[in-house]
């Protein structure tokens, strides 16, 4: 099995920079300003301080995912590593600080390696040598890249079989057909003898889904202006924070939580060379937070040629965690 982490040497580790250039954003945010509902990426999100405020969200007391997760891999830690095998190469989508993947390094047998990928590339590295120094026979490659684009996944040796390892309910921040799309990305990562380990929230009460959300203390309210300071940063852009005001709302008939920014007054927002005309009242959503069913998520994995396993539950059967083979 693989040894408790313990301190060594600093480890200096390679960047892989698959990142994603500015043009690229702003083509992607004009895309989504454009439609009807208007919309932003929610990868744009996370850039470094918007990776460290998420990082707060999971403290907060009333985002359950996060505890709740992390005690169904404590309680099922030695399942999971017997499911995923010896010899694997773990990858990591949307790696953040990589808090969780501890717990499956300390028990999976002869890992051959971690690949880390996150698009904000400061933050990525921070974590991947902080990780470097607890393993230090862990062969760790961090890469920035945007995981929603093609991916070439280092090649590591003595590799059996890849396994993505995709916490927190990440999949459910997509539209279902872009879920999909993630799923059957994952597929073709890992080829046809691997797997998948992934986080799945399930469908439960609208007081505790909105709540979690739109935390009393407003963590999640400062997350979400950070990305239009980022835009006004990187893309020239002039989003005034006050004359919006945050919103997060669950769908019931979607099963998703709707998080985003309503316009307070009818405004003109410049984005580059574009502008953008805002009436009173109209709503920008930045991320959408999919609650799913048991049957229906292995519905959408079926789609992606994935079939489930096995699933691991807490007890109120609030969050899930699930390990799917390609198939």
């Amino acid at each position: 099995m693989q040894t408790k982490p313990r301190k060594s040497a600093t480890r200096r580790l390679k960047l892989e920079d698959q990142s994603s250039s500015t043009s690229e954003m702003l083509k992607d945010v004009l895309h989504g300003l454009k439609q009807t509902p208007k919309w932003l990426p929610s990868r744009y999100l996370y850039d470094e301080r918007g990776s460290e405020l998420f990082e707060r969200i999971c403290e907060t007391p009333e985002y359950y995912p996060t505890r709740t997760e992390i005690g169904i891999l404590e309680s099922a830690a030695r399942e999971i590593a017997q499911r995923i095998g010896p010899g694997c190469v773990l990858i990591e989508p949307g790696a953040g600080a990589s808090q969780k993947v501890r717990i499956l390094l300390d028990h999976l047998e002869s890992i051959a390696g971690l690949v880390l990928v996150d698009i904000s590339g400061d933050h990525l590295l921070s974590a991947a040598q902080t990780l470097a120094a607890d393993y230090p026979a862990l062969k760790i490659v961090p890469v920035s890249a945007d995981f929603l684009r093609p991916i070439d996944i280092p090649e590591i040796a003595d590799a059996r079989r890849r396994v993505v390892f995709f916490p927190g309910s990440t999949i459910g921040n997509f539209p279902l057909d872009m879920a999909l799309d993630v799923l059957m990305a994952f597929r073709a990562d890992v080829g046809d003898d691997g797997g998948l380990l992934i986080g799945v929230d399930l469908v439960k009460d609208a007081k505790t889904l909105e709540a979690a959300y739109d935390d009393a203390g407003g963590v999640t309210r400062a997350f979400t202006f950070n990305l239009l300071s980022r835009l006004n940063r990187e893309l020239k852009a002039n989003f005034d924070a006050n004359k919006f005001r945050y919103q997060a709302r669950f769908n019931t008939t979607l099963n998703r939580i709707e998080s985003g920014v309503i316009s307070l007054s009818e405004q003109r927002v410049r984005i580059g060379n574009h502008t953008v005309r805002l009436t009173a009242g109209e709503r920008i959503r930045t991320e959408v937070s999919q609650k799913f069913t048991l049957d229906s998520f292995a519905e959408l994995a079926r789609k992606a040629a994935f079939e489930v396993e096995q699933v691991w539950r807490d007890e109120k059967a609030w969050f899930s965690v699930q390990y799917l083979r390609a198939v």
